[in-house]
């Protein structure tokens, strides 16, 4: 049997910082892929624990089989939230389903962190209601780590598909939060921040980005990050820019397009070296180089669309992830969950609608002058 919050497991009874709430349910490959990628991401993080939502059965068979019963609880939760659910329908009927119970860990301070593979516009309205949206937040945003030449190896693009709409003040408090996630994920004092048009132009785009090029570059100063105006789509992947900012739609579009475009150059790739005797010879001996490149380009390593502008941290895995997605994305949401990452982007983005005021604060610091996040 999987083990309980209590005082028989003190690690997880007394500090939430290093349990993940995992909805095992609602991805493309079921469960068993979900607590395969819990057992490999438990293996490389041993302070870490989870708390597995789903069908208890179900869960308990598959835990034992990955002998991983000592460092998960299973919260039982028979019903799913399938991938055609609307999110109206799910918030009704959605009370029973993992989803529901993963999300209610975190809002009840048992765990640092949600993840789940199931249904985004779902997730989002569940979370958004159980969690609420910070102070100075209209629209929570979904941030997603784009390769890049970057030395940190990742830039930071939202809104990836929260919203489709996005004005300019949503565009700068996008900015900000864009800003203090670039810090605490990817460890950069601070970032670089581009707005994404058509062109790089003052005079181009539509009349919400022109305002928002303004006010996002009068806010740099106070929001600790430097703005570099307009990028275009060809700098996504670029190290020009650490943080990409843009509408929801657009935001989307641009990754899905990333990410099969990857697809099809490995896949063309791979097709090429094995198509003649030579081609297969001089394969075997770039393999060491071939390999690198395709850990750079997988999509798998950068799985996990973070939900910013919420009280707490939820995070997206792709509903299609293997084991290493899976993995990935509990990664970065116990990465962010060290860093006390909701803490300090609540203090930043409340501070948005007096940026000329603001005098970051380090967590746990009452020194003016020093930063949140």
């Amino acid at each position: 049997m999987a083990q309980s919050l209590t005082d028989t497991n003190p690690v997880m009874a007394s500090d939430a910082s290093h349990v993940l709430s995992v909805d095992a349910m609602g991805g493309d490959k079921g469960p068993a892929t979900v607590v395969a990628g819990l057992s490999k991401f438990l293996n490389k993080n041993p302070d870490s624990r989870a708390m597995l939502h789903g069908p208890q059965d179900t869960l308990e068979a598959l835990v034992q089989k990955h002998k991983i019963a000592d460092r998960v609880t299973i919260c039982a939760a028979d019903d799913v939230v399938n991938m055609t659910d609307k999110p109206s329908q799910a918030l009704r009927h959605g009370k029973a389903t993992s989803m529901w119970s993963a999300i209610e860990a975190v809002r009840d301070r048992k765990a640092a962190v949600c993840i789940s593979c199931g249904n985004t516009g779902a997730l989002m309205a569940m979370s958004m209601l159980r969690l609420r949206k910070a102070e100075g937040v209209n629209r929570p945003a979904i941030a997603c780590l784009w390769p890049s030449r970057n030395p940190a190896g990742f830039n930071v693009m939202l809104d990836a598909g929260a919203d489709i709409r996005a004005d300019q003040d949503d565009l700068l408090t996008y900015a900000l939060m864009g800003a203090s996630y670039a810090r605490n994920g990817l460890q950069i004092a601070r970032p670089r921040v581009g707005l994404l048009n058509v062109g790089t132009e003052e005079h181009k785009g539509r009349a919400e980005l022109k305002v928002a090029h303004e006010i996002i570059g009068e806010a740099a100063e106070a929001g600790e990050y430097d703005y570099v105006g307009f990028v275009e789509g060809g700098d996504l992947p670029s190290d020009k820019v650490d943080v990409i900012v843009t509408d929801g739609f657009t935001g989307n579009v641009a990754l899905k397009t990333g990410e099969g475009t990857a697809t099809l150059i490995s896949e063309l790739l791979r097709e090429s070296l094995m198509k003649t005797p030579l081609s297969i010879l001089g394969a075997l001996f770039a393999r060491g180089s071939l390999k690198r490149l395709r850990k750079r380009i997988d999509p798998r390593r950068v799985n996990g669309g973070v939900f910013l502008g919420l009280n707490q941290t939820v995070i997206k895995s792709h509903g299609s992830a293997d084991a290493t997605g899976v993995a990935a994305a509990l990664h970065l949401a116990y990465q962010l969950a060290q860093s006390g990452f909701s803490d300090k982007l609540a203090a930043r983005v409340a501070s948005a609608a007096s940026l000329a005021q603001d005098t970051p604060q380090e967590a746990g610091s009452d020194k003016p002058g020093t930063k949140t996040g």
